[in-house]
């Protein structure tokens, strides 16, 4: 039943702290300066990147082991069948 209601919209509910080090920040500071733009849309543009690419990475490394794990288990059933 609370799935169907639209979610409250609280302040400061969508706001992230966020703790890099100085020499990232400083990296972020540049690029702003560099685009005329503040750190904080770096920022946002930099998420709205980075979160395809690591959900694409996370799942080529789920399917690698997948894969992994398939190989692993045939290589050791044909060893196991050459014993006998």
């Amino acid at each position: 039943m609370d799935e169907d209601r639209p979610s409250l919209k609280m302040r400061g509910e969508h706001c992230l702290t966020v703790f890099v080090s100085y020499e990232f920040k400083e990296r972020l500071t540049r690029l702003a300066n560099r685009h005329d733009r503040t750190v904080a849309d770096m920022v946002r543009t930099l998420l709205r990147v980075g979160i395809p690419v690591l959900e694409g990475l996370t799942e080529a490394e789920e399917e690698m082991l997948k894969e992994y794990v398939a190989f692993f288990r045939k290589f050791r059933k044909m060893r196991h069948l050459k014993e006998l």
